[in-house]
């Protein structure tokens, strides 16, 4: 029996620099489920979204690759425990977005929580595994330690909403690099849902700036962009990644190539090559000393 209230539909905003904008443009598109039934009218994205994105993310590269490695950890986990407080909302939106019983999108968002404190484990430990000292011929520590590369355009996942979006935000965020996330074009929903709960976390706004929109629209302004270190194509198809490495080539950005997901399938161990794919190797050269018959003088 009906009580006699009204429907409150949810409005779905932009995430960029630590706020919650429509797009500038005024342009919503539906986004519907599986089956073709409207669940909400997403904010489409301009190029003008894109180029504020990209500001928003240059203006917190420096204190957010700045900050210790174990303080970002800290900062990711507590992005994982907000995502378990809000772990039934997610999976009614995972169910909506990918078709999925509510057991199956419980199972995939408790992998996506699962995930993102993984790589939060990741963020201090990283530098051991690809950095360290070199053998030199000389009086001589020579030392490589990586480095963020900077502003990285993550093109998400089209068919995993949530798991797929996961696995390619954090490793990204968790390097100390900032994002401009481009959200699955047909289910976004979860996407804008992780910006409200990136913007009540301790994660510094414009750390992640999440978009809705046409995927081709919106890459294409991030891939020839001059203040973009970096680019993710995952969320590409074949053509349109031919097209963003060409017009990423400009001014010699980072590409992560479209790689295959046995079956869209995103739950396997990831490894450690998306951590790596966002980082720059500093190399030091300092002098030791005299080293006589005994070594170092020091």
């Amino acid at each position: 029996m009906s009580d006699g209230r009204l429907s409150v539909f949810k409005t779905y905003k932009l995430y960029v620099g630590g706020k919650f904008p429509r797009s500038e443009s005024g342009r919503v598109y539906e986004v519907t489920d599986s089956k073709g039934k409207w669940l909400a009218n997403a904010p489409q994205s301009s190029r003008k979204d894109a180029r504020d994105a990209v500001v928003a993310a240059r203006k917190a590269f420096g204190g957010w690759s700045g900050a210790t490695a174990y303080n970002r950890g800290q900062v990711l986990y507590r992005v994982a425990e907000m995502l378990e407080g809000r772990r039934e909302q997610f999976v009614r939106e995972v169910a909506d977005a990918e078709g999925l019983s509510k057991s199956k999108a419980a199972a995939v968002v408790d992998a996506a929580v699962d995930r993102w404190v993984w790589y939060a484990g990741w963020t201090d430990k990283i530098g051991q595994v690809v950095g360290g000292a070199n053998p030199v011929a000389g009086p001589f520590f020579n030392l490589s330690t990586p480095e963020p590369t900077g502003v990285v355009a993550v093109l998400a996942p089209q068919e995993s909403s949530f798991l797929g979006l996961v696995s390619v935000i954090a490793p990204v965020i968790a390097t100390g690099n900032t994002a401009v996330v481009v959200a699955s074009a047909d289910a976004p929903l979860p996407a804008l849902s992780l910006g409200e709960v990136l913007a009540t976390s301790d994660l510094p706004g414009g750390v992640v700036n999440i978009l809705s929109g046409t995927t081709a629209e919106l890459s294409a302004p991030l891939a020839s962009h001059q203040d973009v270190n970096a680019i993710d194509l995952t969320g590409a198809d074949a053509g349109l990644a031919k097209e963003l490495e060409a017009a990423a080539a400009d001014n010699l950005k980072r590409v992560l190539r479209p790689q295959a997901v046995d079956g869209g399938d995103w739950s396997a161990d990831p490894g450690t090559r998306r951590l790596t794919a966002f980082l720059e190797t500093k190399t030091v050269w300092h002098p030791t000393g005299a080293l006589g018959a005994s070594g170092s003088s020091y």
